[in-house]
């Protein structure tokens, strides 16, 4: 776990002026959390950054790693342990890829069996072939391969903490694409805390646990995407975040979020007439079907039994297609149209019945107002001179 307890940073300029680049921020960023430090240029997300491997010292203020002030730590042990991934990659050009990721394990004293290994462990995880990779040089590599390779060198030392600054912001937006979802893929598979600079709302939604917004230096939010895009604190942080703000919750919102669990079903010894009745009461043209466990086994229509006799296992018909329970509801949204149906099952691992997802129901929850992450009771500048 991570903690910045009102950490501060103040510059003197050449004229003597003092200039305050990071304003009392304090948030806590949980082991295996991927924290997105968000904002334009100049707000201090970089100098925040900095702070915490004390590449800048700050000004007051402190950073907690595990319980433990950073300040207690010299400055090179501290930064042995945190793992850096900067835009510019940084990569040694005189130095081969396995000795640019074995870096750090050596000055740590790593024999040289155990770096070998280590090297060929992480190349695999980005995809590369170690045998045909590890003895190149970067100038050998493409701009996506050096990147990867940057990303994993920051990995070498069994880090707990990675910190990373715009560390796909040169990087073209295929490629990019595709190490962020291998680098995601990565962090959940290690369970390493991040930390990562950006300016890109998109990219802050799809890797963040939590979003820290800055402007000017202070910390305007600090929220779950989900949260922060449905709740943004101000209208800074809502034209951040940008007009599309509701489909970009599509991306975040989960099946089992939206879907409504309160609809009636039935058995399969329900008769024609109780379901039929069912169906009446509520105005549905259709009943889901769930065993004694609760598990769905498809679904029976108003119109196949009207004046019918017998039980709903005479009439029912195999899903479609279903949603899983942690699925995002742009994917739900597109299985809709490329099914032409107007209504998903949501059940989860088990095959259980969890609800249904309509396009009403997608609908009602994103203008309901709820949202996956809880709001802070971090209160923005523009809300406090408002309320002064």
């Amino acid at each position: 776990m991570i903690e910045l307890d009102q950490l501060t940073k103040t510059f003197t300029l050449k004229d003597g002026k003092e200039f305050r680049a990071v304003d009392k921020v304090s948030l806590t960023v949980e082991k295996g959390e991927i924290c997105v430090f968000l904002g334009p240029s100049g707000c201090g997300k970089t100098t925040t950054l900095k702070m915490i491997n004390r590449i800048i010292q700050p000004t007051s203020g402190r950073v907690l790693i595990d319980g433990q002030d950073t300040r207690e730590l010299d400055e090179v042990t501290l930064r042995r342990h945190i793992g850096y991934v900067i835009q510019q990659i940084g990569l040694f050009p005189n130095m081969t890829i396995e000795e640019n990721i074995m870096v750090v394990p050596r000055l740590l004293g790593w024999d040289k069996q155990k770096c070998k290994d280590k090297a060929r462990e992480l190349m695999a995880m980005v995809k590369l072939e170690p045998k045909q990779y590890l003895s190149r040089y970067p100038r050998e590599l493409s701009g996506g391969q050096q990147q990867r390779i940057g990303v994993i060198r920051a990995l070498a030392a069994d880090a707990p903490l990675l910190l990373m600054d715009e560390p796909f912001g040169a990087v073209d937006p295929i490629n990019r694409e595709s190490i962020q979802n291998e680098f995601f893929e990565l962090q959940r598979k290690l369970g390493m805390t991040v930390i990562m600079v950006s300016h890109d709302i998109d990219e802050a939604i799809k890797l963040g646990d939590k979003v820290a917004v800055f402007k000017s230096g202070r910390l305007l939010q600090f929220d779950h995407p989900d949260t922060l895009l449905a709740h943004p604190a101000d209208e800074f942080v809502s034209a951040f975040t940008g007009q599309d703000s509701t489909l970009k919750r599509l991306l975040l919102v989960r099946a089992e979020d939206a879907a409504d669990s309160s609809i009636v079903t039935a058995n399969p010894q329900t008769t024609v007439a109780e379901a039929l009745e069912k169906m009446e009461e509520d105005d549905r043209r259709y009943l889901v079907v769930v065993d004694a466990n609760g598990k769905g086994l498809g679904y029976v229509r108003r119109k196949d039994m009207r004046r019918k006799d017998g039980v709903c296992s005479d009439f029912l018909n195999e899903f479609r297609v279903t949603a899983s329970h942690d699925e995002h509801l742009r994917i739900l949204l597109s299985r809709m149209y490329e099914f032409n149906s107007s209504w998903l099952p949501v059940l989860d691992a088990d095959g259980q019945f969890l609800g249904e997802v309509t396009q009403e129901s997608i609908a009602d929850y994103l203008s309901s107002g709820r949202s996956r992450g809880r709001k802070t009771n971090i209160v923005s500048p523009a809300e406090v001179a408002q309320a002064s």
